[in-house]
């Protein structure tokens, strides 16, 4: 009887880390956003990633965008496409923007097909409050567990 409460104090510790790292990995991409500061003229990670200067884990990559697994997911698949041309945020698309994020759209849905076949999650952040820390366009695809609800 003892082993079972000590696996069940186990699993509870177990369960609240789980909780308590989620807290803090939310924390610090709201501290992230809070911090970052949009600079047309700044160079982003996902510049450098498009440009090979630092390595990623490349899903998939066309004419138009490029896609890679999240060095910090927050599920168990997390996944960013993002396109090649520099679009800063979301609210600073255009009317010659359509097909490009409509392209961005059905890649993400492609690709989480294959890979997500029970469902997933896209998201796309913008501006501070919404948590950009990136100044890059990028979708957020992410699935491999149930989703809750509400998001934020």
């Amino acid at each position: 009887m003892n082993i079972f409460l000590n696996l069940a104090k186990v699993t509870n510790i177990v369960h609240l880390r789980k909780s308590l790292l989620s807290v803090v990995k939310m924390s610090s991409e709201v501290e992230k956003a809070q911090k970052s500061q949009y600079d047309k003229n700044a160079e982003t990670i996902f510049d450098k990633i498009l440009a090979k200067q630092i390595p990623a884990d490349i899903i998939y990559e066309d004419e138009q965008c490029l896609a890679f697994n999240d060095v910090a997911p927050q599920a168990p698949v997390h996944f960013l496409v993002i396109p090649k041309k520099r679009i800063p945020m979301i609210e600073k698309c255009e009317e010659n923007h359509k097909e490009l994020l409509g392209h961005l759209l059905l890649t993400a849905k492609d690709l989480a097909a294959k890979r997500l076949p029970k469902g997933y999650r896209i998201v796309i952040n913008n501006g501070k409050e919404g948590s950009q820390s990136v100044y890059h366009l990028h979708i957020h695809v992410l699935g491999g567990r149930q989703m809750k609800w509400p998001p934020g």
